[in-house]
């Protein structure tokens, strides 16, 4: 468990499947900013138990975020290319209401310790798209660094769109948070 400015980062226990598989699929609004290029499609509630909810539980490379008391997203992370050691971070806001309060850099402060703590590799990288904004300011106030914009290759809607990359390194990261914990003791 991880707490950073209000926001718990957690594990799924069985008894919450249900109540997570609505905060999923009653407002999916937010899948039209979670590459909605690439094809979704509502999970059945077995096969959310079968697939997401397996993750949640076991925490590994996925956890809830938590904030007031009630779940609203989650964050994870996938390898990108094993072999070579290239991880991305995700993170997802589910419940709209939640949307433009910070909770998705107060989620990822403690998330991308966590990966730096637990996994042998040197980078974190986030990819979003120009048709995120929020996602694009969050990325830009952890500090991380554009380091790519692959221009007009995301189609959606009949717009195109690019693909932007951000990381940040590990050295980077342990100056960046040093300064994030001194300044959250100040407030």
């Amino acid at each position: 468990m991880y707490h950073f400015q209000g926001v718990t980062l957690r594990r799924a226990v069985p008894e919450e499947a249900k109540a997570l598989y609505k905060l999923i699929t009653e407002d999916e609004r937010w899948a039209q900013f979670n590459g909605p290029y690439f094809p979704y499609q509502t999970p059945t509630l077995e096969g959310f138990r079968n697939h997401t909810f397996q993750r949640l539980l076991k925490g590994k490379d996925m956890l809830l975020i938590e904030f007031e008391g009630k779940p609203v997203g989650s964050v994870s992370w996938y390898w990108e290319c094993e072999s070579t050691r290239w991880l991305e971070a995700g993170i997802v806001i589910y419940d709209s209401n939640y949307w433009d309060r910070g909770l998705g850099f107060s989620a990822l402060v403690p998330w991308i310790s966590h990966i730096f703590d637990t996994q042998d590799i040197e980078r974190v990288g986030l990819t979003t798209w120009s048709g995120n904004p929020r996602m694009m300011r969050c990325a830009e106030k952890l500090g991380m660094q554009q380091e790519a914009r692959i221009r007009k290759v995301r189609y959606y809607q009949g717009e195109y769109y690019d693909s932007v990359k951000y990381g940040v390194l590990r050295e980077e990261w342990q100056t960046l948070i040093q300064q994030l914990y001194s300044q959250e003791q100040l407030a």
